[in-house]
């Protein structure tokens, strides 16, 4: 495990004891509940950031449910659009022919 992984674990166990101070726990518990609760609240800000992207870019749509809650789909008329991106994106992720050539 890299110095950061580790640093950012220990980080996500001090957080959660500073919320719950009175917490004790199994290392199962700590991993299942503890963590988890922490990996959660880290990333529902970069899951808003995302689809607040997603719907700028009309590939999402947002609409007010009866729950009165924001919900998201897929933008149907833009589904080739979508396509494509996700081809970009798993070449950007593995370098794209062009790194290959490099």
């Amino acid at each position: 495990m890299c110095k950061t992984d580790k640093s950012q674990i220990a980080q996500d166990i001090l957080r959660y004891l500073v919320k719950h101070p009175r917490a004790q726990d199994t290392i199962e518990g700590i991993y299942d509940w503890w963590l988890l609760e922490e990996q959660i609240a880290r990333r529902t800000a970069e899951v808003k950031e995302a689809l607040a992207e997603l719907v700028g870019d009309g590939l999402v749509v947002e609409s007010v449910g009866k729950d009165s809650r924001t919900h998201y789909q897929v933008n149907r008329r833009r589904y080739a659009q979508i396509l494509a991106r996700l081809s970009q994106g798993a070449d950007g992720a593995g370098g794209g022919e062009g790194a290959a050539r490099r």
